[in-house]
């Protein structure tokens, strides 16, 4: 599994990443967030509106099991901190 980062820093969102799967079969879309200085990782959600008018979201990813789910998402957040520790942040301050 290949994982690719790209820095978005808008708000509380940190980068994107696209996972290679298999070759040609890309993941897209899974979002690395900050809050309260902790990094977490959010998968990709189809949100639509219902007939009833309500709004309903269903996971893109589906795991067998919790377990598979931790141990991805834990790969995709130890990724992004080796990348992060390779390419560092650079803020830039305006003075007015």
């Amino acid at each position: 599994m290949q994982i690719k980062f790209r820095d978005v820093n808008y708000g509380i969102v940190e980068a994107r990443a696209v996972i290679q799967l298999e070759g040609g079969l890309f993941l897209n879309e899974i979002t690395i967030l900050r809050k309260d200085n902790e990094i977490l990782v959010e998968l990709p959600v189809k949100s639509f509106k219902a007939k009833d008018g309500k709004i309903h979201s269903m996971d893109i990813i589906t795991f067998e099991n919790d377990d598979k789910k931790t141990l991805f998402i834990l790969e995709v957040k130890n990724a992004y901190i080796e990348w992060r520790k390779k390419l560092r942040k650079i803020r830039v301050y305006d003075s007015q």
